[in-house]
């Protein structure tokens, strides 16, 4: 049958031999799986419960949860009733679910574990009228959610007629999903995406990884972001195994665990792997060291499809055997393919990654476009390194006379939800949708994304800044977390910088007692000195007007739960800005 709405996907699973491990998760130090008859008939009889509970074709249903099983069998059970998913990030305040509840009109909240509910049950409260709220652990105050699937079990025929009736007559027009954008400023915006914009992705992404029936996927970024949902579709239309991560800090763990073929991941997940590899690398001594390096120096050279010639193939082979084996054994040995999207990443990180037989996908789109727009692929003359590929089938591109980037496609979104004059302004007067990136396409068609139209900024000199540029080449440094370049009319960049604190500790771990610096490493002269000496370095790599020439150092690591970081781990330079105000002050004072 064709796939042309996203619960089609359960029909797709029934013309397939059954799946033991269709999608799993670990409990309790152990993996438990569900076969893919587990998943058909799990999200058809929930399908069936909420149908006996009251809920119709249009009814908005929250979910705030991590990434496991159970949130697929909602989101799916959901859609074969025609009621629209939202689903929401597990790092919001209780103001900001309630902004979220409210705008919605959700009617029910499906809640993951004891630890959010008591985040998320206020803000169900506070929205001003009663909401049913399930949970996915089995807690004594709210309902659980195999109570819905159970009732729906034993449902009678007027409801599976019903129920039957509705899918039936769901187009792949119906609005789907109602997802709200991360937002690095102000109140989140609905997203409303339908069957035919999310199925069109998933189909082409489907098609790019070329991922099979006895692949394992690892599922890393959250499935309420609408890359995470993207990577979780396509890899179910595969047939291929799905695991989800525990969390970010045992994702070496499983990898080892259960050997993926390939994972998703956003940049920032990309820098932590290989600020760990770098680290490992610098504590080598001898000759172990020097060929680490060596391999690293020769990976940022690389071209893929051997276009560097045979002499370079024998380096890289040669390489590969020494030390980046060792990397894909620290990943379970298997992994060749990694989806990345969500921000702008290193083309350094993305050669050098490349060069130990892990392909970067690298992609480009927005919540707005379901997300890929472009995304390069795995044969020769598929891919540009540094570039974000070129677009998806039915989808086109054109860049604006002031260089923003604008699309359309059927991949390109109903609209905001309730706010039609937004809705109106995404748009320009020929109907392209205005994605607020800046860009350009090489010769060959291919895109190279440079910054956020918003972020760029001019100094008093009339020299433009993109800032996410300059970020990204002094981010190669580990000794740098984390960098805001500022400057805005003003007469030369400067930078706020996180500084990879780990890397200090366990240099400071390492001498004698006496020696260490007590309490505030961030402001030794020694810290001071070496990041002086990395945006010394870095600078040589931009153009003069674009160089740092003053930093301050800040004691924060930056992320989502410390409100710097969105969820989807950008920078909030709002947020930052306020946050430093002083000290952005103190850069520029006279």
């Amino acid at each position: 049958m064709n796939t042309t709405r996203t619960f089609d996907l359960l029909e797709r699973y029934r013309s397939f031999p059954a799946k033991d491990d269709a999608l799993c998760h670990k409990i309790d130090g152990e993996w438990k799986k569900y076969s893919s008859r587990d998943y058909c008939e799990l999200a058809q009889n929930l399908s069936y419960g909420l149908y006996e509970m009251g809920f119709r074709k249009g009814d908005m249903i929250v979910t705030v949860s991590t990434n496991r099983p159970e949130w697929n069998f909602v989101d799916l059970g959901m859609a074969l009733l025609g009621a629209i998913h939202v689903p929401v990030f597990t790092s919001l305040t209780t103001p900001e679910y309630e902004f979220i509840i409210r705008n919605s009109r959700a009617k029910a909240v499906f809640v993951s574990d004891a630890r959010l509910l008591k985040t998320v049950k206020p803000a169900a409260t506070d929205a001003g009228k009663t909401i049913k709220i399930f949970t996915f652990d089995v807690l004594e105050e709210t309902p659980h959610w195999l109570s819905v699937a159970e009732a729906g079990s034993k449902c009678t025929d007027e409801t599976r007629k019903a129920v039957l009736s509705i899918s039936n007559s769901i187009t792949p027009d119906d609005c789907a999903v109602l997802i709200y954008t991360s937002g690095t400023t102000g109140n989140p915006k609905g997203v409303m995406l339908s069957h035919r914009n999310l199925v069109s992705n998933f189909l082409s992404a489907a098609e790019v990884f070329e991922l099979k029936p006895e692949n394992k996927y690892l599922s890393i970024l959250p499935l309420c972001h609408v890359g995470g949902r993207l990577g979780n579709y396509q890899t179910q239309y595969s047939n291929t195994s799905i695991y989800y991560a525990e969390n970010m800090g045992t994702i070496a763990a499983n990898m080892q665990e259960i050997k993926p073929d390939g994972f998703d991941a956003v940049p920032r997940i990309l820098e932590k792997f290989y600020d760990v590899i770098i680290s490992k690398g610098k504590k080598l001594t001898g000759i172990k060291k020097s060929l680490f390096f060596w391999a690293v120096k020769l990976g940022d050279r690389y071209k893929p499809f051997g276009e560097n010639g045979w002499f370079y193939e024998r380096k890289l082979a040669l390489a590969d055997k020494l030390i980046f084996s060792k990397w894909r054994a620290a990943l379970g040995n298997n992994v060749s393919l990694v989806g990345c999207g969500g921000a702008s990443l290193s083309p350094k990180l993305e050669r050098v990654f490349w060069a130990a037989g892990i392909k970067i996908i690298n992609m480009y789109g927005l919540t707005e476009t379901s997300p890929i727009i472009t995304i390069n692929r795995q044969y020769k003359g598929g891919v540009k390194l540094g570039s974000v590929g070129t677009t998806i089938e039915g989808v086109e591109v054109k860049i604006a006379d002031d260089g923003e980037i604008l699309c359309k496609g059927p991949n390109v979104m109903i609209g905001y939800y309730n706010d039609a004059e937004l809705t109106k302004a995404a748009f320009d007067e020929e109907g392209w949708f205005l994605t607020g990136d800046i860009g350009y396409l090489t010769d060959d068609g291919f895109l190279m994304v440079t910054d956020r139209k918003k972020e760029i900024f001019k100094l008093s000199s009339g020299k433009f800044i993109a800032p996410q540029l300059i970020e990204n080449i002094f981010k190669e440094s580990p000794l740098i977390d984390q960098i805001m370049v500022v400057g805005e009319h003003e007469k030369f960049a400067s930078a706020l910088i996180s500084p990879n604190m780990k890397y200090f500790e366990e240099i400071e771990a390492g001498k004698p007692q006496e020696t260490r610096v007590k309490g505030k490493l961030i402001e030794s002269e020694e810290v001071l000195s070496a990041i002086s000496a990395e945006v010394e370095k870095y600078n040589k790599r931009v153009s003069p007007h674009e160089r740092i020439l003053r930093f301050r150092l800040v004691p924060d690591e930056w992320s989502p739960a410390t409100g710097e970081l969105s969820p989807t781990l950008k920078l909030k330079r709002q947020v930052i800005n306020e946050k430093y105000r002083e000290l952005l002050d103190e850069v520029y004072r006279k």
